[in-house]
């Protein structure tokens, strides 16, 4: 296209922008609302991975022990376990040390205990395992030939709940993309009645331009950069958006406490995701606009073969 063309382009994308305003906004926020759900679900399942992550590397297996063992009975435990090939590290947790640790999880409510006794919670091992045994048929295995020795009480271990928490990522992503395709397919069709109605508003103009014999690129260029227009702008207010939410939950994560304790601070979305939103909206503005241009075109050329 002509340097001159593209001036002539740009005039009717700054005219179209003044003169249906509103339309434009109102078609950029629904664009805008589709996007931030859409980045809501990436933001979640990125916290979400990153938690699983955190807890698959950090997987322990609590094994207590029964309350009449001896000294030398857990030092000789301490030994055997150590010496298996899945163990990477054994920490032998006494019941003061067991009471403490439970006072400080407990924090302002530690009072709770007050009158309990100290012997109430057991000596135990907690035993990390080596990052190439900590699959969930390993750990198993693994649980219950501790349950084996007669020193151990009882064994528990977080993998249910890692599997859990695998499921929960699987499930955002699906319904990230199942959720998101409903509300892309809609604004598709938002986009496309906002052309509609810039071609009503110049169908004076584009019935002269096709007349005069412009091409179809040149009649179809404005609307669809009105089109990437509004895609963009829509991009850019929803990762706004998605920024306020990030730094607002960013402040509440700490009081949540519980299983967020390990994440820290809440992750906002990387380059390539804040990309790809960009680039979404950027497709959805363009392709919106093509496919109503086209349909306008061909009822044009129809109408005009009648006459």
């Amino acid at each position: 296209m002509k340097l001159s063309l593209i001036g002539v382009v740009l005039r009717q994308v700054r005219s179209s922008l003044r003169h249906l305003f509103w339309t434009h906004v109102l078609t950029s926020g629904t664009m805008a609302m589709t996007l931030f759900v859409f980045g809501a679900f990436m933001l979640l399942q990125v916290n979400l991975e990153r938690l699983l992550k955190i807890w698959g590397d950090e997987i322990q297996i609590t094994a207590y022990l029964n309350s009449k063992i001896s000294a030398g009975d857990v030092q000789a435990l301490l030994k055997r376990i150590e010496g298996l090939p899945e163990v990477a590290q054994v920490r032998y947790i006494n019941q003061e040390q067991a009471w403490h640790d439970f006072q400080t999880a407990l924090g302002t409510q530690s009072g709770l205990l007050d009158g309990l006794p100290r012997a109430v919670l057991p000596a135990s091992l907690e035993i990390t395992l080596k990052p190439s045994n900590r699959d969930s048929p390993v750990v198993e295995q693994f649980a219950e030939r501790l349950k084996t020795e007669k020193e151990i009480a009882s064994v528990e271990y977080p993998q249910q709940w890692v599997e859990r928490l695998g499921l929960a990522v699987l499930a955002v992503e699906w319904g990230k993309w199942i959720v998101g395709g409903i509300l892309f397919i809609a604004t598709f069709f938002i986009v496309g009645s906002t052309v509609k109605l810039a071609l009503f508003a110049r169908k004076d103009e584009v019935e002269v331009m096709q007349l005069v014999g412009a091409s179809e690129t040149l009649i179809q260029a404005p609307f669809v950069l009105e089109g990437m227009i509004q895609g963009l702008a829509g991009a850019t207010i929803s990762l706004a958006a998605l920024w306020a939410g990030y730094l607002l939950l960013r402040e509440q994560t700490p009081s949540m406490g519980g299983f967020l304790e390990p994440l820290g601070q809440v992750q906002f979305l990387d380059l390539q995701r804040m990309a790809l939103l960009v680039a979404i909206g950027w497709l959805l503005g363009a392709a919106g606009s093509l496919v109503s241009l086209r349909r306008f075109v061909k009822t044009w050329h129809a109408s005009t073969v009648k006459h």
